[in-house]
């Protein structure tokens, strides 16, 4: 798509920059943005050599501290592709403001179907139960398959601090809350305080991408039971997998239950695995426990709301115009809620 307003790109500055730096990165590119995803800024760049890249970028205006963190996805691309298939390659880093007013990296294009709200035409549009079943099972084989990477095969064995990583999470994300919020949430303070009094004791450590959803995975155009990327790895670290488990299967609606305010996946599609059922997929491929599930799928509710609510508080301030982002601080406040709910069910 063309630039969102306010987040152009300049070629001018950018293919100099580039020039000499990737294989046949010559002269100034054409440039397009990717109009997915609400955090990172992503666009493509095309070269009158045929070549293309991707250019990842935060997004303007003040972050959190520790998010969308250019220099970690750039650290764990650049490596992970060599054990990880559908992890695309990262092939530069730039943290010189200068060329584009932010750090950056550029990977390579890997190219397949994205699915978010609905299934596809070329998959069945939903109507099909079998495509619809493989959707749900590649996104928890593909889960189980990064789990087992070993990270000391690529150099990653020192990213993040695997001890203490349940309590830090819920400590960090509880302060990106109050960073974020724009007005009391009483449910938000009693909700974090019942995630904090009931950690569980975590499985041995392992590669976590900590953003695990249908919409970060593309699949094959011909086969939606075969990934072909994964994507959003700026949050990458080391740490308790059931933690990617529990994000992913709190966004897993089932039949008859209510839409809530956010849900990339169409999960209520006939042939779609249950909850229990990708769980259970997930303990009987990876061979981990998964009896304290529970308190990661709420602690996965909890994460979203706090990045939705990230996202709506840069619309607040003033620092993007997205239209999209004006009724996210209404949809986190709801995901806080539905969670504390969750919760009090827990006991």
């Amino acid at each position: 798509m063309p630039f969102r307003a306010g987040e152009e790109l300049e070629a001018g500055t950018l293919g100099p920059y580039l020039a000499g730096k990737l294989p046949d990165a010559e002269g100034l590119p054409e440039i397009w943005q990717f109009g997915g995803g609400n955090a990172n800024l992503t666009y493509l760049l095309r070269y009158a050599s045929g070549v293309e890249y991707v250019l990842r970028r935060p997004p303007h205006g003040p972050v959190a501290p520790t998010s969308h963190d250019m220099a970690r996805e750039h650290r764990v691309l650049s490596v992970l592709y060599r054990v990880f298939p559908p992890a695309p390659r990262a092939y530069l880093y730039c943290d010189d403001p200068s060329v584009i007013g932010a750090p950056f990296f550029v990977m390579e294009r890997r190219r397949g179907v994205v699915v978010r709200g609905v299934v596809p035409p070329e998959f069945g549009g939903g109507r099909d139960p079998a495509a619809n079943r493989k959707l749900s099972e590649v996104l928890i084989d593909t889960l189980v398959d990064f789990h087992a990477v070993d990270p000391g095969r690529v150099g990653l064995e020192t990213l993040g601090k695997p001890e203490g990583f349940l309590a830090r999470q819920v400590r960090g994300w509880t302060e990106r809350w109050e960073r974020a919020r724009t007005h009391d949430v009483p449910a938000a303070t009693e909700l974090a305080r019942w995630l904090a009094d009931r950690l569980p004791p975590s499985p041995p450590p392992t590669l976590l991408h900590n953003d695990w959803r249908l919409d970060n995975m593309a699949v094959a155009f011909d086969d939606p039971g075969r990934c072909v990327a994964v994507y959003d790895w700026d949050m990458c670290t080391r740490g308790d997998p059931l933690a990617d488990l529990g994000t992913l299967l709190s966004q897993w609606i089932e039949a008859g239950e209510d839409q809530p305010p956010v849900s990339p996946m169409p999960s209520r599609e006939p042939g779609f695995m249950t909850r229990a059922e990708a769980a259970r997929r997930y303990a009987e491929r990876s061979g981990r426990d998964v009896s304290r599930l529970p308190w990661y799928y709420v602690f996965g509710m909890f994460k979203i709301a706090v990045i939705v609510q990230q996202i709506y508080v840069r619309y607040h301030r003033g620092q993007t115009q997205d239209a999209r982002f004006a009724p996210m601080g209404e949809i986190a406040e709801r995901l806080i809620v539905l969670a504390r709910r969750h919760a009090a069910a827990l006991g």
